[in-house]
């Protein structure tokens, strides 16, 4: 009789644990925001190069073999606005008449003269850059600027092919002949550099005037800045893959005249010396460049960023309004950027806004429009997706974190509900810092890894904020922290478990 019993009260235990392990599971991001997708127009390849709204709320979009369309929400129909364009990898709507596209030769004006809906006018504005033929010039953007102006990103060719034997714009000679891509490519290859700017001004970040194609190149040192965008504060950010110079993908804030980390578009540098960009050796390099604000770890945060838009300040999207996103292309997910400036330098952490198979990898434009959000994917034959997903708040807010600063013992974490009382507990607060290798290698592993000490954890009277002390830092490093275990008062977990914050200075 006490044996069975036994059994009995041990099932039920066994029972009760079970229930608590399954209500202990984060709650799916679905349940915070619905996923969903757009028919595409028939008769293109729905590889999406660029997404904007227009003032009477259709959405246009910019594809892959050149097209550009507008979609209807109203009826749910596409009309084909212009075609021909080469590769078209960004679109901005200027006015209901009016857009610009970059496409891989030139920044191109659509404009629609007499009102039909479909453009009859196609305006070069700006092509004072140049091209060598290489098959990964890739050119990006163009976003506006707070002063009107509107920026556009310049890709650097890659060492996987040579150049055409006609290329456009000025061509730079240093370290290697133009006559020895033709005649000794395998040869010549590698001292080329992985990622190269032989023509103007391929690795650059360029400003231009939107009346007059006027062009200022406004920073370098990029290799493949796909993403670029403005904060609320009107700050420029852009984005880069990893790669050669690249430990991991990055995340800059850029200033008139700054140089970013990737030597080969140090040619075209005003007043640059001559030097072969690859034999500048790096402590030279180190005192040019300014480094990432956000470093994304590789693997589990971004492999490849994308765009850079801003949340709408609205209601629906309760208290991320405002707050910065990144696309990924190599995984179904949108990141977030806490980004702050600390005596001068900027720096800052990133963590998942949202992450969802549904979601769909190659997420690579952004368009907001009526508090629903427009994915446009792409792959371009590499990681990725196709087609236009739609994402609509359904006024559930998550338990996440919110914000994360530095303070001068340790950071301060504010989330989006109460934490509970054993929320103080310094074990709970889990992670690793690291950094990465400066180098022309491809990527770096995390180095100097060593495990985060909190000696302390102080929570707010609200339990909204908690500031954590730590004994010691190491500047340049990444602190990525783990808080799979935190419970919100509610007993929720945290939707986005995982948040690194990249240590440039130190709070005073």
């Amino acid at each position: 009789m006490h044996r069975l019993l036994s059994i009995s009260l041990g099932c039920v235990l066994l029972g009760t644990a079970s229930l608590s392990a399954q209500k202990a599971k984060p709650e799916p991001a679905d349940s915070f925001y619905t996923i969903g997708k757009l028919m595409m127009p028939n008769g293109v390849a729905p590889e999406i190069g660029g997404l904007g709204v227009m003032p009477d709320g259709r959405i246009a979009a910019c594809f892959h073999h050149g097209q550009v369309a507008l979609y209807q929400p109203k009826d749910k129909t596409w009309k084909t606005f212009a075609e021909g364009l080469h590769e078209p990898l960004g679109l901005l709507v200027e006015d209901e008449h009016s857009m610009l596209v970059m496409q891989r030769p030139e920044l191109t004006r659509l404009r629609d003269t007499d009102g039909d809906g479909v453009c009859d006018s196609y305006e070069t504005l700006w092509d004072g850059f140049g091209m060598s033929g290489n098959y990964h010039e890739f050119a990006f953007g163009p976003v506006r600027a707070p002063d009107g102006s509107v920026v556009v990103s310049l890709n650097l060719a890659s060492q996987g092919d040579t150049i055409f034997k006609e290329v456009r714009g000025q061509f730079s000679d240093i370290g290697v002949p133009r006559a020895e891509f033709y005649d000794n490519w395998k040869k010549v290859g590698k001292d080329v550099g992985r990622m190269y700017s032989r023509v103007p001004y391929r690795g650059w970040v360029v400003k231009i005037d939107p009346a007059t194609g006027a062009a200022v190149p406004w920073a370098c040192g990029f290799r493949s800045p796909d993403g670029i965008g403005f904060d609320a504060a009107g700050n420029l950010l852009v984005d880069d893959n990893q790669g050669d110079w690249r430990g991991t993908s990055e995340l800059f804030v850029v200033k008139k005249d700054g140089f970013y980390g990737h030597p080969a578009s140090l040619v075209w540098r005003k007043n640059w010396d001559g030097r072969v960009p690859l034999q500048v050796p790096v402590a030279d390099l180190e005192k040019l460049r300014t480094p990432a604000a956000v470093w994304f770890p590789h693997g589990h945060f971004a492999n490849s960023p994308t765009q850079i838009v801003q949340i709408p300040s609205s209601k629906a999207w309760g208290p991320f309004a405002g707050q910065t996103i990144v696309g990924e292309m190599n995984s179904p997910k949108i990141l977030r950027v806490l980004l702050e400036e600390v005596g001068g330098v900027w720096q800052g952490a990133t963590l998942n806004w949202l992450q969802s198979e549904t979601l769909k990898r190659g997420v690579h434009r952004f368009a907001f429009a009526n508090d629903v959000l427009y994915v446009g994917r792409t792959h371009l034959s590499w990681a990725g997706s196709e087609g236009i997903g739609t994402i609509t708040p359904t006024g559930k807010v998550p338990f996440d974190v919110l914000d994360m600063k530095i303070t001068p013992k340790g950071f301060r974490f504010t989330f989006t509900e109460p934490l509970d009382e054993t929320s103080g507990g310094a074990e709970l607060w889990a992670g690793e810092h690291y950094t990465y290798n400066y180098h022309k290698e491809y990527g770096s592993p995390q180095i100097a890894k060593d495990e985060i000490e909190v000696a302390k954890v102080t929570l707010s009277a609200d339990r909204k904020t908690a500031e954590i002390e730590m004994p010691e830092w190491t500047l340049n490093h990444v602190y990525e922290f783990r808080l799979d275990n935190l419970k919100a008062d509610s007993g929720r977990l945290l939707l986005n478990p995982r948040i690194a914050y990249t240590v440039r200075k130190l709070a005073q």
